[in-house]
């Protein structure tokens, strides 16, 4: 069996997304439902660029899990490293949808999430030494006994191939973010490629400026970094090398996933090798795309896709 091209760790469950559009949950009266869960999502966007990819995760013993098993495998996933815990149920988020830029989320992942009870003992770590892009999320660090599982399959790995840590900070799963700033310094000297938004970078090391940040990530030890600024578009830093490029304009739906579709990208044109501004254009469309429409596993696109985008897309 071939190894493997993206080999994801972490979040996964079901998204439930409103129907009606600008309204409060206590107004909405039908959902959507969809995979979700960052690393989920990231996986699944690379399997659409037709690289060989796989997800370790937990589901419940329960339909929902069973559901995202089925979802998984239609989107060419490999869900080998993916079972259940008997005693938890998957969990479930929802959103409210206000575009263009405001998309609360409600996370129902209690009495805690299964994607947190990965073991070390249970990890392949000869999956883990060979496949060309390990991916782990800064979520995986908020809890055991993923905490120790995480840092286990980067000590495993030991930065060899391509290994992305994305910074991944949600405030609600952390008791502070000194807290997860700790987690993050011991994950990081471990990461080649280190991404985020403004505010995670500031998680991770301390800074907000961007190119202060991204210095700082260089001094941790990642090789590649990059920032994602919203509107001022994204900020990569790579061995003397920097790039800033815009955002692409699209009529927003829903931004959520617009993050994952952009991990997914650059998971895939780090593995084709591509120049640094080309990765981040392409990384950036495939972004817009997705928060062009309402899901966020079934919105990532094709590469034709994202080639039409940025053929009608403006360059700075």
């Amino acid at each position: 069996m071939p190894s493997d091209e993206v080999l994801t760790m972490g979040r996964l469950g079901v998204d439930l997304y409103p129907e009606q559009v600008g309204v409060s949950l206590r107004e909405v009266k039908t959902f959507a439902k969809f995979l979700g869960g960052s690393a989920a999502n990231v996986t699944v966007a690379a399997a659409r660029y037709g690289r060989r990819a796989t997800l370790i995760s937990h589901t419940g013993d329960d339909p929902f899990g069973e559901f995202l098993h089925d979802a998984l495998r239609g989107f060419g996933v490999d869900d080998r490293f993916v079972t259940p815990v008997p005693h938890l149920p998957t969990p479930i988020t929802f959103c409210e949808i206000f575009p263009p830029d405001d998309f609360p989320l409600y996370f129902y992942r209690f009495p805690k999430a299964p994607d947190l009870e990965i073991r070390t003992e249970e990890l392949d770590l000869d999956a883990i030494r060979t496949a060309d892009i390990l991916w782990v999320t800064g979520t995986g660090l908020c809890q055991e006994p993923s905490r120790s599982a995480t840092l286990a399959a980067l000590e495993a790995r030991d930065k060899s191939g391509i290994t992305i840590f994305d910074l991944d900070y949600r405030p609600m799963f952390w008791p502070s973010r000194e807290e997860a700033r700790e987690w993050y310094q011991r994950a990081l000297p471990y990461a080649t490629v280190a991404v985020g938004n403004v505010d995670e970078s500031f998680t991770a090391v301390g800074v907000k400026e961007p190119r202060k940040a991204a210095a700082a990530l260089h001094d941790a030890g990642v090789e590649l970094a990059v920032i994602k600024q919203g509107p001022a578009g994204v900020l990569a830093s790579r061995k003397g090398e920097e790039v800033e490029v815009p955002p692409v304009p699209v009529e927003v739906v829903n931004g959520l996933g617009a993050g994952d579709a952009f991990g997914g990208a650059l998971c895939h044109g780090l593995l084709s090798g591509w120049a640094l501004e080309d990765l981040m254009r392409f990384c950036n469309a495939a972004g817009a795309i997705v928060a062009s429409r309402l899901s966020c596993a079934d919105a990532m696109p094709t590469e034709s896709e994202v080639r039409a985008l940025l053929e009608g897309a403006p360059r700075a």
